[in-house]
């Protein structure tokens, strides 16, 4: 996809779920729903789970998590969606199940939506992101503590939505993925520096996020 400089191309919906911002990217071929997980066990327990080996068949969501998903889908006031592709850690799969089946839908697994790695910190609190998160402000490209640099990130998010922009058209795709990519992916969509993905406000657990045209 070509970053574009024009402000006004899409709009981001105003429901209170979502976080205000007009994209600065060229036209899409389809209406994206950008979703974090449902609030996890390791929300919960405070501690960073980032690694395959721990994510994906660990650490779902919480009791809160399963709540806040039948809330959502009870007051559900975006577009239907015709796709559900999600990051393949239990969190997210648990998520997107939960939103497939409501709407009798398949699941697509894609491992480049996965929550960003953050090396030596896997299992420390997440007090810890914020040190990161510094970081991240100062040079996109570090690689502290061997965690995934922003700008990996943000390539390996943007992948998705150029494949899935060359094999669908007028189409309605939810994506489930996790906080920080989801952050830094609305950070290049935006056009904006990747050092400033954090001065965006945090998405919520099981917050959505639509992409539209206005």
């Amino acid at each position: 996809m070509i970053i574009s400089e024009s402000p006004h191309q899409f709009r981001v919906g105003d429901n209170i779920m979502s976080n205000g911002f007009s994209l600065a990217s060229g036209s899409l071929n389809n209406h994206y729903l950008l979703m974090r997980h449902g609030h996890s066990e390791a929300n919960l327990a405070g501690r960073i789970v980032s690694t395959p080996a721990r994510g994906v068949g660990g650490c779902g969501l919480s009791a809160r998590g399963r709540d806040q998903l039948a809330e959502v889908l009870a007051g559900w006031c975006w577009a239907r969606p015709q796709r559900v592709v999600h990051s393949d850690f239990l969190r997210t799969t648990e998520t997107a199940e939960r939103i497939a089946r409501h709407f009798g839908l398949g699941l697509e697994a894609d491992t480049r939506l996965r929550e960003r790695h953050f090396g030596d910190l896997e299992g420390e609190g997440d007090a810890r992101y914020a040190e990161v998160w510094a970081r991240d402000a100062r040079d996109p490209a570090h690689r502290y503590a061997g965690v995934e640099p922003v700008v990996e990130v943000a390539a390996r998010m943007m992948a998705v939505i150029e494949e899935l922009e060359r094999a669908h058209a007028g189409e309605t795709l939810l994506l489930v993925s996790h906080g920080d990519p989801l952050q830094i992916l609305l950070t290049a969509l935006e056009g904006r520096d990747l050092a400033r993905h954090r001065e965006r406000e945090p998405l919520a657990p099981a917050s959505i996020t639509p992409l539209r045209r206005p």
